[in-house]
């Protein structure tokens, strides 16, 4: 019985039919029959639509268990858009609901970005410990207001209201709020260069970034590949390359190429996998669904003597070679999908006027010919592999096998997989370029040469993976390569790893350091490591104590699954690496996600999985966060020591006031929180980032020497000029003392508030000019054109307050007039030689001041786990790794 049911009331184990039409799938679904062609850029990034085929029935498959990333190829996910879908054998396609709701792909997505992972930054923590000492401070300043104004003889209720005030003197308010202003501005200025960020806490992590791993196909290199040719086979041995697939002769390389894809028209275009669509483009031969309903497509199944899914037809006479001739179609009975697990794809093909099927098969070089009869592959296989990965082109192995008698569709339908890639006869070679973006050899370069560590990570071969490295300057001419291969422990023998030198091309000479010595060749310091996937899970299973000295050289990681991805990404932040992932969102989701730093190149709704997307597909975005990072990060630290001494002066003043039992008068309050302190601690971190990357880094703690010794310094400073100034105002021959039988605000205006009013204005601009630090990491102050002309306009402001205080302001703000002129440019001069002290401390401070101090103390070893490896292995007698010598895990 059929229902139609909402799709919100599905549960697991419901059977669902599936529109021709295509649809937006609700739920996670595994396929039982047809085919499916679904766009899965939601979850994947990955533009290209996806061929779906039913779970395989009978045979081994029968008893395996089903998991949705293992038979990823017959899983509909949910949120996943359905093109088209299409029924083999009349019927109609069906598929098992097997996960809905937050349980699906699509709900892991959505409760990763509604729950992100937290940001775990010692900025943050050293933040709220440091909010913490000024709670402590101001109970201390509460405990002694309380005595002071008892002593005073204050009313309990003004004592009750005064003691509270100066909490919220001492923890400012506005603090948080002021320390996210640089993280916002910096996240407009990316937005501005195409670089999006759904996570701001982040901007201020990409500061400390030290090593930035990279995809290759699409990030580092361009996405398309381009037929370059052919290496066909003629007794075992490779003929000379076909530059044009189109002319080689009838026969099972040519079928190979025309076939062995999982590419489909859709709306009158052919979509698919790029690499597929190029290779059957580079054939000429054309591809046609056989539909259910097409009367007219009779000649073709009157050819092939079965109904088939589709047909290849060779190209129009007058587009073949004159030599070649190729009248007849091609049917394709059955696709296996291409699997990165299995990295292999096959088909099984019907030749008209045969009455066996065939099987094609498309994958992986190494994974082709270990699947084919050994007397087919040729002797020189491995070395011609070679010359072609090396030169940076990426190579695909074909091969085939007939099949017996299948006589029907339906037993096509039947045959298992591992029947079909088994006992292959391998056909050759299909050689394409990828070429290197134009952005990707300066961008490595400049973060090399900021002592940024990139790393790559790509699920192509290691020789392209190598030749793309070289390219890149990932890896200089003169510096060594070591290929770290691990074997997994079988046949009685434990597991075993050995570093082998890369033999140099071109027959350069040996990079110094790996020169001969006792017969040994000693590592060079600066030798890069290159591991595969493979060995690279041997190492983390059963090789864990040497996995951090490989990964602190390891540069290239090629033949990488997705999910090893992700596996690295932890490893290197368990060494206390702030990582950042750059890829094009295809199979590098999970690393971007796990990344402290991803950036996304791609466009499709998975980037919202990474906290950072470029709109523009190159990597020059990388050096452009790192940037506003560094930017960003020193700008929280000025702000947050801006607001940290803001209110250690404001603090200060009302005690030395609550001392001589008077006050700020309110008016005085809102002029220094609203009119000054806000407005600088808005405009303080517009100022943009340093046009250079450089070596130097930002700190990460807040609870350091420098801002320690910085916020100290400032406070015994600021203390000293306020107390200065009172005792200079007491000393004066006009002045008045105050009537102590009184308290604020009746006393108010008096001369000691006046002073201490003019001085505390004159110290929140000096504070903020002092903590506006530009250089290395941000430009120079003047840059900021509003927060300078702000700062002049509010120094004007205090000085003509000082000097010449009229009516309305003076009422206001309850100042006393004070007729001598020369005591009021006395201040003025105390205000100026503050500035001078206080510009005098930050600098030497950032000078090394305290550098003297840590001279004078045992060096401490570094918190980083790598750096403390880094210094090991810099010490290790005899140099590590030892080369060639195989290393067996203990079990």
């Amino acid at each position: 019985e059929e229902l139609v049911v909402s799709s919100a009331e599905l549960v697991p184990g419901d059977c669902i039919r599936l529109p021709a039409a295509g649809a937006l799938l609700p739920c996670d679904a595994a396929l039982l029959t047809g085919e499916c062609m679904v766009n899965e850029s939601l979850l994947t990034g990955e533009s290209v639509p996806v061929m779906k085929t039913p779970l395989p029935a009978g045979g081994q498959a029968a008893g395996a268990a089903y998991c949705p990333e293992e038979h990823r190829r017959h899983t509909l996910f949910c949120g996943t858009q359905l093109i088209q879908a299409k029924a083999y054998v009349g019927g109609e396609v069906l598929a098992v609901v097997t996960r809905t709701g937050f349980c699906t792909a699509k709900g892991d997505l959505i409760s990763s970005i509604l729950y992100p992972k937290p940001v775990s930054f010692k900025f943050y923590k050293d933040a709220v410990k440091f909010v913490l000492f000024l709670a402590v401070l101001a109970l201390a300043g509460t405990l002694y207001s309380i005595l002071i104004l008892v002593k005073n003889q204050v009313p309990v209720g003004q004592i009750i209201i005064r003691a509270l005030d100066l909490v919220t003197v001492i923890v400012p308010p506005a603090l948080p709020a002021a320390m996210t202003v640089g993280t916002i501005y910096a996240q407009n200025r990316l937005k501005k260069q195409g670089i999006f960020c759904i996570s701001p806490p982040r901007i201020n992590l990409c500061g400390k970034i030290r090593l930035v791993c990279f995809d290759k196909t699409g990030t580092l290199t361009h996405e398309g590949l381009d037929v370059w040719g052919v290496v066909p086979l003629e007794q075992r041995r490779f003929l000379p390359i076909v530059r044009e697939p189109r002319r080689l002769p009838a026969g099972a390389l040519l079928y190979a190429l025309a076939t062995c894809h999982a590419v489909s028209p859709l709306r009158g275009q052919l979509v698919g996998d790029p690499v597929d669509l190029k290779m059957l483009e580079s054939t000429g031969w054309r591809l046609e669904m056989m539909e259910e309903e097409e009367e007219g497509e009779l000649p073709a199944l009157q050819q092939l003597g079965m109904k088939v899914l589709a047909v290849v037809k060779p190209p129009p006479e007058d587009e073949q070679p004159q030599d070649r001739r190729h009248q007849a179609p091609v049917g394709i009975l059955r696709r296996f999908p291409f699997s990165s697990s299995l990295q292999r794809m096959s088909v099984l093909v019907k030749l008209p006027g045969e009455a066996s099927a065939h099987a094609y098969v498309k994958g992986a070089p190494e994974m082709v010919a270990s699947l084919c009869r050994k007397e087919t592959v040729p002797p020189d296989f491995s070395q011609t592999l070679r010359h072609y990965t090396s030169d940076g082109f990426r190579v695909l192995a074909l091969a085939c096998k007939a099949l017996g008698s299948v006589a029907t569709f339906e037993e096509a339908l039947q045959l298992p997989r591992d029947s079909v890639e088994s006992g292959l006869s391998f056909l050759g070679l299909l050689v394409m370029k990828n070429v290197l973006k134009p952005e990707s050899a300066p961008v490595i370069q400049l973060l090399r040469s900021a002592n940024i560590r990139p790393v790559m990570v790509t699920g192509d071969n290691m020789l392209t993976a190598m030749n793309v490295a070289r390219g890149c300057r990932m890896v200089e001419p003169r510096e060594g390569v070591i290929f770290v291969t691990a074997s997994p422990p079988g046949h009685g023998k434990p597991a075993a790893l050995k570093f082998v030198p890369a033999e140099h091309s071109q027959g350069e000479e040996q990079p110094e350091g790996l020169q001969q010595q006792d017969g040994s060749s000693l590592p060079a310091r600066h030798c890069h490591f290159a591991l595969n996937g493979k060995s690279f899970q041997v190492v983390c299973e059963h090789f864990a104590d040497l996995l951090p000295r490989i990964l602190l050289r390891a540069t290239v990681f090629a033949r990488m699954l997705p999910e090893q991805k992700t596996q690295l990404v932890c490893s290197l932040q368990e060494l206390n690496y702030c990582v950042g992932m750059c890829g094009d969102g295809a199979n590098d989701c999970g690393a971007l996600r796990a990344a402290d730093v991803g950036i996304s190149l791609s466009e499709a709704e998975a980037s919202v999985a990474s906290p950072f997307t470029s709109r523009v597909a190159t990597i020059e975005c990388v050096p452009r966060v790192i940037r506003e990072g560094r930017c960003s990060l020193v700008t929280s630290f000025g702000v947050f020591k801006y607001m940290a001494l803001y209110s250690l002066v404001q603090f200060v003043s009302v005690l030395l006031l609550y001392t001589i039992n008077t006050n700020l008068s309110d008016f005085q309050f809102l002029f220094f929180d609203l009119v000054i302190t806000t407005t600088v601690a808005v405009l303080m971190g517009r100022t943009g980032p340093a046009p250079a990357l450089g070596v130097r880094r930002p700190q990460g703690a807040l609870i350091s020497g420098l801002v320690l010794g910085s916020l100290l310094l400032q406070t015994a400073l600021l203390i000293t000029v306020q107390v200065l100034s009172y005792f200079i105002t007491v000393s004066q021959s006009w002045y008045v003392p105050l009537n102590s039988t009184v308290t604020a605000p009746q006393n108010l205006p008096n001369y000691e508030n006046t002073v201490l009013f003019c001085v505390t204005g004159f110290q929140y601009l000096i504070l903020a000019v002092a903590m506006s630090k530009g250089y290395p990491f941000r430009e120079p102050l003047y840059t900021n054109v509003l927060f300078l002309l702000v700062l002049i306009f509010l120094f004007g402001l205090m000085i003509w307050l000082t000097l010449y205080p009229l009516g309305f302001p003076k009422s206001l703000l309850k100042l006393q007039a004070i007729e001598d002129f020369s005591f009021k440019l006395l201040l003025l001069g105390i205000a100026a030689l503050n500035f001078f002290a206080a510009f005098v401390l930050e600098t030497a401070l950032d000078h090394g001041l305290l550098g003297c101090f840590r001279r004078l103390r045992r060096k401490k070893a570094s918190k980083k786990l790598f750096k403390r490896l880094e210094k090991e292995l810099s010490q290790q007698q005899p140099a590590w790794p030892p080369l060639d010598q195989p290393l067996f895990a203990t079990p």
